[in-house]
């Protein structure tokens, strides 16, 4: 079914394919979204679940409808309570009420406002043991009692299936609408294996966002992928003490109709881990509308980065010996899991940045790290750097005051002043005063709070380790920010997403990362990342574009290569990235901002309408048909037609600095490069069959262009130029 797509001004209009699967008569259908993390923020599938609610809602309108569980306060903040439009809805519910189990309905609001049935874990915990007996005897699984998780997950799940009963029982009296039931993430499992397990006629899909095993054997520092098939699953299982949260994680799994997951890393990471590979990978997307500022991005970067300089104005005071105009601002975010998320190599890599900007170049690099961690309260230091800022701003602004009054007055009389009386004594004294309170005998802080485990913290003690303590030789600054960002911080008042569009480059060198959100936020609002091709993010641009680098998305290689090749390729990345010219940062920006529709629900969305369909053919096959195809594909970018200021591309025998703009560089016009993109790309490759008469190519009728017989990448020297390495 055709979907709408972004609005954004500088983006790749007309190219992201059509879909072109039939339409499912969701009027006959009902859906159900079922996560612990609906309406209840945990982690990462609480972002995924609320921003593709408005996709779903806008295709299935008020057949759509999102179960978790229900907290009071949750409840309170974000649900708007309302009465069931569907009477069969509300009699199933009823029938839960009716039986002292606690059922609440309402609007969630969000963008999609969907519907939303949340059930009282707590007024159903007596049915607890019995419960357990009967997950026993349906699939051998039994629950510790001190697992409270998955007791509670075997609450919610028997509430479901015991609601998917009732509603059974009041539409098969009307032989319709079928029941379509998603399930997110073990914690959901229960649901969907005890409502196989008793027949309940719907088609259900299991999504699971990273396997349960494969966190804790990386939170524990193992070498996974180079292992994948070594690993003794049940006993590694069993050594954790969640040998049976796995089991549910599996059996779940298993009884789906349809199986996806997240990226093709996962899938890999899914088959060994859990026996079964994906039907469907279902990528994660973004609103895009959310982030967009059409061609305001590039404002928008440069009024985030004047707030970001006055910040290291004040943390630097005393040590401001270097240009600002000459400095980039890089950062990583993310859950603090150390190497988890890539902040060994980050540390590392940036120690040999600072040796090699420290012998040949002049630009400074300060690194922001935002990561929560566990502290009593502000540095002092810090806090006092933002006062003396702002007192030396004070002061300069009530000198020029003076100044301009001064000067005012002398130019009315028709004199030149002299400028010794335009300033007295008393400014000079003031000044001088002001200048003295910058001094500072001490290093500028690297975190800006009082860590609770400041000497076994593993970001502080490898920065203790590779020696940069923001000293003036340093050309790489550090500043550890062990907190999430928030607007009324006193410290650096600043939300998420202005910080991300202050910032020149995001870097998220992850080990372990299902999807990764981070990279993908900063390519919607036109910041260029560093990823890895073990993220789920870096194998969907690895396999989407052409030339990621010249997009402004650096694919690390830590899958193949040693941690030492992977170091060393991570600081080629930071270093050539550090060799561009303002204007190139500039068309590089483009260039990613581009992507953003790349990311938009509402491409990344078919692929989980291609799912659901795949799940009613195969739990309804008298009624839904579907094709069998060849592995779903996608298409790519091509290379920016012009020239890309990737570093195969851009370094110069002398480097550029971030303040000279290059007179002589070859014309660049952004409308330009992107309506030549547009008219080098081809029809790609549909995820349905089609009836006859229906297949066509994004340009018209090309019916021979994509069919299920030929998953296609484009091929041809004109859209593929030979992929030259970037480090």
């Amino acid at each position: 079914m055709p979907l709408s797509r972004s609005l954004s001004m500088t983006s790749l209009s007309g190219v992201l394919p059509a879909w072109e699967e039939d339409e499912l008569p969701v009027e006959d259908l009902l859906l159900f979204e079922v996560a612990w993390e609906v309406t209840n923020k945990v982690g990462g599938i609480y972002t995924v679940i609320q921003t593709k609610a408005k996709i779903t809602a806008d295709e299935w309108g008020e057949n759509y409808y999102m179960m978790g569980p229900y907290f009071e306060q949750n409840f309170k903040t974000q649900v708007e309570a309302c009465e069931p439009p569907n009477p069969n809805i509300r009699k199933a519910m009823d029938a839960l009420i009716h039986n002292g189990c606690q059922v609440h309905f309402g609007r969630w609001l969000i963008e999609g406002s969907p519907y939303v049935i949340l059930f009282d874990i707590g007024s159903a915990a007596w049915n607890l043991d019995r419960w357990k007996g009967d997950l026993w005897q349906t699939c051998n699984i039994g629950l510790p009692y001190h697992d409270r998780e998955a007791n509670d997950s075997l609450i919610l799940g028997s509430l479901i299936a015991w609601f998917f009963k009732e509603l059974q029982c009041e539409l098969v009296l009307f032989d319709k609408p079928n029941v379509v039931a998603h399930f997110h993430e073990w914690q959901a499992g229960p649901g969907l294996i005890l409502s196989r397990s008793r027949k309940i006629p719907m088609a259900t899909v299991f999504t699971t966002h990273a396997t349960l095993l494969g966190r804790y054997l990386c939170a524990g520092n193992a070498d996974f992928y180079n292992n994948l098939d070594k690993f003794n699953i049940d006993k590694e299982a069993g050594e954790r003490q969640i040998y049976h949260r796995y089991c549910l994680e599996r059996a779940a799994v298993h009884c789906a109709h349809v199986f996806t997951t997240v990226s093709q890393i996962t899938a890999v990471e899914a088959n060994h881990m859990l026996h079964r590979k994906p039907d469907v990978v279902t990528p994660n997307g973004l609103n895009v509308k959310k982030f967009s500022a059409m061609h305001e991005f590039q404002n928008l970067h440069s009024t985030s980065k004047a707030r970001l300089q006055e910040f290291v104005r004040g943390h630097f005071y005393g040590h401001l010996d270097f240009n600002l105009e000459k400095t980039l601002f890089f950062f990583i975010a993310g859950r603090y899991e150390f190497s988890n998320k890539g902040a060994d190599i980050f540390l590392e890599s940036l120690s040999r940045l600072n040796y090699l900007l420290r012998v040949i170049n002049d630009v400074t690099v300060v690194v922001f790290i935002i990561m929560p961690a566990k502290t009593d309260n502000f540095n002092v230091e810090s806090l006092k750097g933002q006062a003396v800022r702002k007192q030396l701003w004070d002061t300069a602004h009530t000198v020029k005051e003076k100044f301009g009054t001064k000067l005012y007055d002398a130019l009315l009389k028709g004199n030149i002043p002299d400028m010794n009386s335009i300033l007295d004594r008393d400014d000079f004294t003031i000044m001088k005063r002001a200048i003295y309170a910058t001094q500072r005998h001490s290093l500028p802080p690297v975190t800006t709070h009082n860590m609770l485990d400041d000497s076994t913290d593993p970001i502080l003690s490898n920065v203790r380790r590779i020696g940069l303590f923001n000293s003036r030789n340093d050309r790489v600054k550090i500043i550890f920010h062990p907190e999430f960002l928030s607007s009324t911080s006193p410290l650096l008042p600043m939300d998420y997403e202005d910080f991300v569009r202050g910032c020149n480059l995001g870097v998220f060198p992850s080990y372990y990362e299902p999807w990764g959100y981070t990279p993908g936020e900063c390519a919607v609002m036109g910041i260029p990342s560093v990823t890895t091709n073990l993220s789920g993010f870096g194998c969907f641009m690895e396999e989407h574009v052409t030339d990621p680098a010249a997009y402004g998305i650096y694919i690390v290689d830590r899958r193949f290569r040693s941690a030492e090749e992977s170091c060393n390729q991570l600081t080629q990345f930071m270093f050539s990235f550090c060799q561009q010219s303002r204007r190139q940062r500039i068309i590089q920006r483009n260039r990613t901002e581009r992507l953003s529709d790349l990311l938009d629900w509402r491409y990344l969305g078919r692929f989980y309408i291609h799912a659901r369909h795949l799940a009613l053919s195969r739990a309804f096959p008298e009624k839904f048909k579907v094709d069998p195809i060849a592995p779903l594909k996608g298409f790519r970018y091509p290379r920016p037609y012009s020239v890309p200021p990737s570093p195969s591309a851009s370094i110069h025998s002398t480097p550029h600095h971030s303040d000279v703009e290059d007179d002589d560089d070859e014309p660049y016009d952004e409308d330009e490069e992107a309506e030549r993109d547009r008219l080098n790309f081809k029809a790609p490759l549909v995820l349905g069959a089609m009836p006859e008469g229906k297949k066509k190519g994004v340009g018209g009728d090309q019916s021979s262009s994509a069919t299920l017989s030929n998953p296609i990448t484009f091929v041809g020297s004109d859209l593929h130029p030979p992929h030259t390495s970037h480090y």
